[in-house]
C-alpha cells in the first residue's frame, strides 16, 4: 500500500535531490544541525565528556604522585628498620672503626632495597655510611630527636645533599637502649620520575576515552535525529499539540498507564466514563476510585477483549493491551473503554445478557473472599442462587479439601464429597452436605462432563436416563419435588480437575439452554482458580503449623526457679514466626523469652526456628540480656546480608529476617533480682503478690536486624509469689482493638487471685482471643519462687591460702548440716580447687557460696575476670590438673562474668558422690595444683 505521497507507508522521507543553485551552504545546515533536539543534545554531552575527562586525567595524575611519595615512604622504613635490626649491627657501632665494617653491607643493602640511600649514624648524626662516601663523618641535617628517643619515622626532607623521601630508624642494644641511627630514603627527584613515566599512559587514556565519550555523544545524537526526524523544538510542539486535539476528540475512552502502575494520560471520554477526578493523571490506579475488578485489571498488566466491567451504573467493555518500549521508557499498558450500557438496552437478549455479566462480576467479587476451600464451594452455591440457577451442589475430591494435590488413576473420577449446597428452599431432595457422591454410570450427566473435560446440559431430566439410572430410588423423588433441568460443570484449574457444580432448576419453569450453558462453563471456570488457590494456601497453612509446632518446645523443663504453663496459638490467616523458651541457667537461674518473627507462613516459621537456636546457642555463654540481644543482632545482620545479597555476596534476593523482636528476661532465685532487654518487643505484665498487675517500663531497643543501637537492660525485683506473663502483641491487638485496650483487658485477666498457671493461661485465652486471630499468638506464665535462705551458704575467702582448708571443712559441716555427707568428698575436693585458683589467680574479694537445689551448686567468685581453661597437664607439670579434676567430678562446670569480676561455677548430683575411703587423693596437696 502506499500512502498519500506516493510512497511505501512507513518508509522514510527522502527529499529529492537539489540542484547545484539549490544546496543549501554547509553553515547552514550546521545551524540548521543545532536548532534541532538532537544536535543541541550532541552539543551538552560533548561539553560534559570534556569536563569528566579532563577532572579525572587531573585526578589520576594527583593520585599517581600521592602514590608515588607514599610508596616511597614505605620502602624507606621497611629498609630503615630491616637494617636497624641487622643481627650484629649494635655490635659494629662500637667497633673502633665501623665504617669499615658497615659501608659495603649498607651499599649491598642499598641496591638490594632499590632506595638510593642508606646512612648508619650514631646518636649525635655523624654518619659511618652513605651512598656518597664524601658524606661520611659528616653530620645528618634535619631533626633526628625522634629517632634518638627509640621512634621510627618518615619525612620528606628539604635539604643538603639533596630532597628525599627520608626514613630513620633507631637502632637498639640488647638492653633496649638506642645506640645508633638508620636513615633510608628515596631523592625526590626519582620519584617524579616515576610519575612521569606514567604520563604518557594517562594523557593516552584520557585521549582514548575523550574519542570514545565523542563517539558515543555522537551516536545518541544520531539515534535522536532519527526519532524527532530532525525537528526542533516548535515542529515537536505543533505535533503534539495536533495529536491531544486528536486523542481527546475521540468517542472512546483512552487510559494510558506506566510500568509503575500509575495514571500517564486519560483522554476526555475516559474522565466522562470512569468520573476521574482532574488530578487523577500521575495517581496510582489504585487511588482512582476505580471498580475494585477494573484496578485489578489495571495492575495486573494482562491483556483483556472486550471484558465488561461495572463503572457506576454503566457497563464498559474494556479491552488492554501492552505498549512497547518507546524512547528509553518501559513498556506501559493501554486501556480502551466503550460504552455498552446503552447498547444492552435496545434488545431483551441484551438485558439478559447484562444480568449475566453482572452476575459474573459478582461472582468474580464475591468467590474467593477466604482462603478455605469449603467456604469457597459455598460462595459458588450462593452467587447462583436464585438468579441463575434454584439448587446448587458442589462436590469436591477428598484430597482437595485436605489441601492436597488432586489425581486421578487413569482419569476416572468416580466419588466427591458434597462440600457445598444452597438452594430457594431448605426441603431439597438432593443429598446433604457430607455425603459421598458417586459417579458410577458413564452416561450420566456428571460422569459425562468430567469425562469430556467441560460443561454438560441436560436440558430434561425426564430423558436423562443415565441420571436416572445411577439411583432409581433418589432420581424418582428429585423429579416428582420438580427438579426438571440440569448442568453439570467440572470444576478445573491448571487442567486439573478439582471437583464438581451441578446447577439445577425446579421452580423456574424455563430449562437451561446453551447460552446458560456458556455461563455455567464460565462461572465454574472462576470458581475453581479461587478453590484451588484456597487448596494450596490450606497445604502451606499446614505445613507451616507442622514447621512451627516442631520449632516451638513440647515440653518446658522443670525448675525450681519457676513454675510455667504456655499457650501457643498460629493465626487463622498463616502461621507467623511467635516463639517462646525457657532455658535453665547456671545458679539455679532461668531465662525466659518469648519473640516475633514478622509476617505469615513457612519462611517466618524457618526463621523463628533459626533465631530459638541462635538463643539457644547464646544463652550458654550466659551473657547478659542486653549482651545476648546484640550478639543475636549482629548475627541477623549477617544472615541478611548473606541472603539478601548484600555485603559482598552473591544473592538470590532472599528475603531477609530484618523485623523480628525479642523479649529477653533472666531470673534468680536467690536474689528475686529479675534482668530484663527488649529488642522492640512489648514488656511483660508483672502480678504481685496481692494481685496488683504492672506493665513495668523498659528501655526501649530496636528490632533484631535493625542494627545502630545498643540494647539497655531493666531490673527488676520480685518478692515471693509474683507472676510473670511474657507474650507477643498478636494476644492484644488485632484489627478491631487497639494495644492498650488489650492491655487493659490482660491486666483484668491476670489479677484474678489463686489461679494456677495453667489456670491464668485459660482465663486470659478466653477474655483476649479473637474469634479469627490474624496474628500468631505466644503466652508464657511463670509463677516465681524463691530459694530458701536454709538451702544457701556464704562464706568471705580472705587471700592467705591456709583459708582453704577452712572453707573446706565448712562447707563439709554444711553438707552434713543438709543431710548430704555421700557428695562431702566430692565437694571438699571442688571447693578446694576453686578456693585455691581463685586466691592464687584471682583478686579479692573472694567469696563461696552452696545452692541446694536440684543439684548442688558450688560458686567461687573473685574480682577478676581472667577466664580459666581446661588443660591436660603433661606428667613433668607440678600444677595444671585442677580445673581437670573439676570437670572429672561436677556435672557441669562454667564460668559466668558479673559487672566487678567472675564467678566459676560447678554442679554436683545430690547422689552418687565418690567414696573417700577407695580414693587415694590428698585434699591438702590438691592446693598446689592449679590450672
Amino acid at each position: 500500500m502506499t500512502g498519500r505521497f506516493g510512497r511505501p507507508r512507513g518508509s522514510p522521507v527522502t527529499p529529492p535531490p537539489l540542484s547545484a543553485g539549490h544546496r543549501a551552504s554547509l553553515p547552514a545546515r550546521l545551524s540548521r544541525a543545532l536548532r534541532s533536539v538532537a544536535g543541541q543534545v550532541f552539543v551538552l554531552q560533548a561539553v560534559i565528556v570534556v569536563l569528566l575527562i579532563t577532572a579525572a586525567t587531573l585526578a589520576l595524575v594527583y593520585q599517581a604522585r600521592y602514590d608515588s611519595r607514599r610508596d616511597a615512604r614505605d620502602r624507606s622504613l621497611a629498609a630503615a628498620e630491616a637494617f636497624a635490626h641487622a643481627p650484629g649491627l649494635p655490635q659494629a657501632l662500637k667497633a673502633p672503626n665501623p665504617t669499615t665494617e658497615l659501608q659495603p653491607l649498607a651499599e649491598s643493602a642499598r641496591r638490594a632495597s632499590g632506595v638510593d640511600f642508606i646512612s648508619v649514624m650514631n646518636t649525635d648524626g655523624i654518619r659511618y655510611t652513605d651512598a656518597r662516601p664524601r658524606l661520611i663523618g659528616r653530620r645528618a641535617t634535619g631533626d633526628l630527636s625522634r629517632a634518638v628517643r627509640g621512634q621510627a619515622f618518615t619525612e620528606v626532607f628539604k635539604g643538603t645533599p639533596s630532597d628525599a623521601v627520608r626514613a630513620v630508624a633507631p637502632v637498639r642494644d640488647a638492653n633496649g637502649a638506642v645506640v645508633g641511627l638508620v636513615g633510608t630514603g628515596i631523592e625526590i627527584e626519582n620519584v617524579s620520575t616515576v610519575v612521569g613515566k606514567q604520563l604518557p599512559l594517562l594523557l593516552g587514556a584520557a585521549a582514548g576515552a575523550l574519542v570514545l565519550g565523542t563517539g558515543g555523544a555522537a551516536l545518541v545524537s544520531r539515534r535522536l535525529r532519527r526519532q524527532t526526524r530532525g525537528l526542533g523544538e516548535a515542529e515537536m510542539t505543533r505535533r503534539n499539540e495536533h495529536h491531544e486535539a486528536v486523542l481527546h476528540a475521540v468517542r472512546e475512552g483512552v487510559l494510558i498507564i506506566g510500568s509503575d502502575h500509575r495514571l500517564i494520560l486519560a483522554n476526555d471520554e475516559a474522565r466522562r466514563l470512569l468520573a476521574l477526578p482532574p488530578d487523577a493523571e500521575g495517581r496510582g490506579v489504585g487511588d482512582l476510585g476505580l471498580d475494585p475488578r477494573t484496578t485489578a485489571l489495571l495492575e495486573s498488566g494482562r491483556v483483556a477483549t472486550d471484558e465488561v466491567h461495572l463503572a457506576g451504573d454503566r457497563l464498559l467493555a474494556v479491552n488492554v493491551r501492552p505498549t512497547k518500549p518507546y524512547a528509553g521508557m518501559p513498556p506501559g499498558t493501554v486501556m480502551t473503554l466503550r460504552d455498552t450500557t446503552e447498547l444492552a438496552s435496545l434488545s431483551g437478549r441484551a438485558e439478559v445478557a447484562r444480568g449475566r455479566l453482572q452476575l459474573l462480576y459478582e461472582a468474580g467479587v464475591s468467590i474467593g473472599t477466604t482462603l478455605d476451600v469449603v467456604r469457597t464451594a459455598e460462595e459458588l452455591s450462593e452467587v447462583a442462587v436464585p438468579r441463575f440457577a434454584d439448587f446448587v451442589t458442589v462436590e469436591l475430591l477428598e484430597p482437595v479439601l485436605h489441601g492436597e494435590e488432586p489425581s486421578a488413576a487413569g482419569g476416572a473420577y468416580t466419588q466427591m464429597r458434597r462440600a457445598a449446597m444452597s438452594g430457594i428452599r431448605t426441603d431439597q431432595p438432593l443429598q446433604p452436605v457430607g455425603d459421598v457422591i458417586r459417579f458410577v454410570v458413564p452416561t450420566a450427566p456428571m460422569a459425562a462432563a468430567l469425562d469430556a473435560g467441560r460443561a454438560v446440559l441436560a436440558a430434561d431430566l425426564n430423558g436423562a436416563f443415565g441420571w436416572r439410572a445411577q439411583d432409581h430410588e433418589g432420581t424418582r423423588i428429585a423429579l416428582e419435588y420438580g427438579l426438571h433441568s440440569l448442568i453439570s460443570v467440572p470444576l478445573q484449574a491448571r487442567g486439573v480437575v478439582l471437583g464438581m457444580a451441578n446447577f439445577w432448576r425446579a421452580d423456574t419453569p424455563e430449562a437451561f439452554d446453551e447460552e446458560d450453558l456458556s455461563f455455567a462453563e464460565e462461572l465454574g471456570a472462576r470458581a475453581a482458580v479461587s478453590i484451588d488457590n484456597a487448596r494450596r494456601y490450606t497445604r502451606e497453612h499446614a505445613t507451616a503449623v507442622a514447621l512451627q509446632r516442631s520449632l516451638l518446645p513440647r515440653v518446658l523443663p522443670d525448675l525450681s526457679a519457676v513454675d510455667v504453663a504456655f499457650r501457643y496459638l498460629p493465626a487463622k490467616a498463616g502461621v507467623g514466626g511467635d516463639w517462646f523458651d525457657v532455658i535453665p541457667l547456671p545458679g539455679a537461674r532461668v531465662a525466659l523469652v518469648v519473640g516475633d518473627v514478622v509476617g505469615h507462613g513457612v519462611h517466618a516459621a524457618a526463621t523463628m526456628g533459626r533465631l530459638r537456636t541462635a538463643v539457644h546457642n547464646f544463652s550458654t555463654l550466659d551473657l547478659p540480656p542486653d549482651e545476648l540481644l546484640g550478639h543475636l543482632d549482629e548475627l541477623i545482620d549477617r544472615i541478611d546480608q548473606i541472603e539478601t545479597g548484600s555485603g559482598g555476596q552473591e544473592g538470590g534476593g532472599e528475603r531477609g529476617v530484618t523485623g523480628a523482636t525479642c523479649l529477653y528476661a533472666v531470673y534468680d532465685p536467690v536474689s528475686g533480682r529479675c534482668t530484663l532487654a527488649s529488642a522492640g518487643h512489648p514488656g511483660p505484665a508483672v502480678v504481685h503478690p496481692d494481685g496488683r498487675v504492672d506493665f513495668p517500663e523498659l528501655p526501649a531497643g530496636l528490632p533484631l536486624g535493625v542494627g545502630g543501637m545498643p540494647f539497655e537492660t531493666a531490673e527488676l525485683w520480685l518478692a515471693e509469689g509474683s507472676r510473670l506473663a511474657l507474650f507477643t502483641d498478636g494476644l492484644l491487638e488485632d484489627r478491631d482493638r487497639d494495644f492498650d485496650t488489650g492491655q487493659t483487658l490482660l491486666r483484668e485477666a491476670l489479677a484474678q487471685p489463686g489461679r494456677s498457671p495453667e489456670q491464668a493461661c485459660a482465663d486470659v485465652l478466653a477474655a483476649l482471643l479473637f474469634p479469627a486471630p490474624s496474628d500468631d499468638i505466644a503466652l508464657l506464665v511463670a509463677d516465681t519462687r524463691r530459694l530458701e535462705p536454709d538451702r544457701i551458704a556464704e562464706w568471705e575467702v580472705p587471700g592467705d591460702p591456709s583459708a582453704v582448708s577452712r572453707v573446706r571443712n565448712a562447707g563439709s559441716a554444711q553438707l552434713v548440716a543438709w543431710g548430704l555427707e555421700e557428695i562431702a568428698f566430692t565437694t571438699e575436693l571442688i571447693l578446694s580447687e576453686l578456693v585455691t585458683n581463685a586466691i592464687r589467680y584471682g583478686n579479692q574479694p573472694v567469696r563461696v557460696r552452696l545452692l541446694r537445689d536440684r543439684s548442688l551448686i558450688c560458686e567461687v567468685s573473685d574480682g577478676s575476670s581472667t577466664s580459666p581453661h581446661l588443660r591436660y597437664a603433661a606428667t613433668t607439670d607440678e600444677g595444671g590438673r585442677g580445673l581437670f579434676l573439676v570437670a572429672q567430678y561436677a556435672d557441669r562446670w562454667g564460668t559466668r562474668y558479673t559487672e566487678r569480676g567472675k564467678v566459676i561455677w560447678a554442679e554436683v548430683p545430690l547422689t552418687g558422690g565418690a567414696d573417700p575411703a577407695s580414693t587415694a587423693l590428698d585434699l591438702d596437696a590438691l592446693e598446689d595444683l592449679a590450672w
